[in-house]
Order: structure tokens, then sequence, then C-alpha cells
């Protein structure tokens, strides 16, 4: 696994450069990585097929990390992504490494929703995240 500073400077240059260059952007995975959309039931296995489709992905792409959580050889990443300039939404993936590079990756994309008045009472005040650019 790579030290915590490789580690970042891995994780978002592969967001900068995802939606503009692929080739650099999956320099992160290993040739036989697994991607799967739980939501939507797709697995893609090798990297050749999942980057291949990325090529020709019809929408204009912007990421936000939001914050990079990791132990051992699980990464947690939340961001922010839009598409084509649409509101954000929120996204988590779960990247499992295997050495250096990712071996198995999950992404989870949903829209945020208002929090429940009925809960006020017992929550904390969160810290607040810096404001995303526009998208």
């Amino acid at each position: 696994m790579l030290n915590d500073s490789d580690l970042l400077r891995v994780l978002r240059r592969h967001w900068e450069y995802s939606g503009k260059d692929e080739d650099i952007a999956h320099e992160i995975y290993h040739d036989d990585a697994v991607l799967e959309f739980p939501q939507s039931g797709e697995r893609f296995e090798g990297v050749e097929n999942f980057r291949e489709w990325r090529r020709q992905y019809p929408a204009k792409l912007k990421f936000h990390t939001r914050r990079i959580t990791h132990r051992e050889d699980l990464v947690v990443v939340e961001n922010l992504i839009s598409y084509d300039g649409a509101p954000w939404m929120y996204t988590v993936n779960i990247l499992e490494f295997r050495g250096d590079r990712v071996a198995h990756e999950r992404i989870y994309i949903m829209d945020g929703w208002d929090a429940a008045e009925w809960r006020k009472p017992w929550r904390a005040t969160a810290p607040a995240d810096p404001p995303p650019p526009a998208p």
C-alpha cells in the first residue's frame, strides 16, 4: 500500500483527470480490476473495459473531493459529481487496493436531501465543508 501522501496524490490525480484523460485517470487500477455500480447492478471486469466506456461517456464530468478515509488496503472517497453542469450529486467510492493499485471499486451516486426537522433536538452541529466550485 502507498504511504499517506502518495495515496492522496494518486487519488487526487485520478479525479483531476477523470472525464478528461482516461489513460491518466486509470493508472490507479490493476489490469484485472473490477468496477461495480451496486445501484444499477453493473459489473465491469478488467480496466480496459471500463476505461473504454468512460472514454465514450456522453456528459462532461466535474468532481469535488470532500473527504478521503483509509485503513490498510481500503479507501473510502466522498465526492460530489456534476454532469454537464447540473447540480452536484453525492458519490461514495469504495476502493480496495492490492499493493499500490486499485483491485476493486464500488461507486454509489445519489441526490442529497433535506434533514428531517423532527431530529433537530438530537443533531450535533456538523463541521462545515468548504463549498464546492460552481458545477
